[in-house]
């Protein structure tokens, strides 16, 4: 499954790179969800980070490596994709894409998952959805001051 939102907030694409750190990533967490943050080395190629979420009690594991990262004149984007997922997922890639607008960014969040069921699928979809639609207020609040 594919989920692509996209967001436009009042700065300039490099500075909208800057801001995602460690600060943006608890503010990016939804509500009714545990985070527990093991390791977050950054977003470049390479790095690591390292998660335990706690969804009504129930804890699981989520480790996703930074597999690319480029920057160019008219964008910067970074790929996670996860190396341990929480059940029921079987796969993980989201790219982080910072695109270069007339005095402003467009943040893309593409991300691609599957459980290895598409009834499952299907049923995860919603809550996705609603976790990453959940970041455009925090997005346009975080970098329109």
């Amino acid at each position: 499954m594919r989920i692509l939102i996209k967001t436009k907030v009042a700065q300039n694409y490099r500075k909208v790179f800057q801001g995602f750190d460690i600060n943006l990533f608890m503010k990016l967490k939804p509500p009714l969800v545990g985070l527990k943050v093991k390791r977050f080395d950054g977003c470049a190629k390479g790095d690591v980070v390292q998660v335990e979420i706690n969804i009504l009690g129930f804890k699981q594991q989520w480790t996703s490596l930074i597999t690319e990262q480029v920057q160019n004149d008219n964008e910067i984007y970074f790929i996670d994709e996860g190396t341990v997922l929480p059940k029921p997922l079987k796969y993980w890639k989201h790219k982080h894409i910072i695109e270069k607008s007339v005095d402003s960014s467009i943040i893309i969040d593409d991300i691609t998952y599957k459980s290895g069921s598409i009834f499952m699928d299907f049923l995860l979809f919603p809550a996705f959805f609603m976790q990453f639609f959940y970041r455009k207020p925090v997005y346009k609040s975080y970098f329109n001051n």
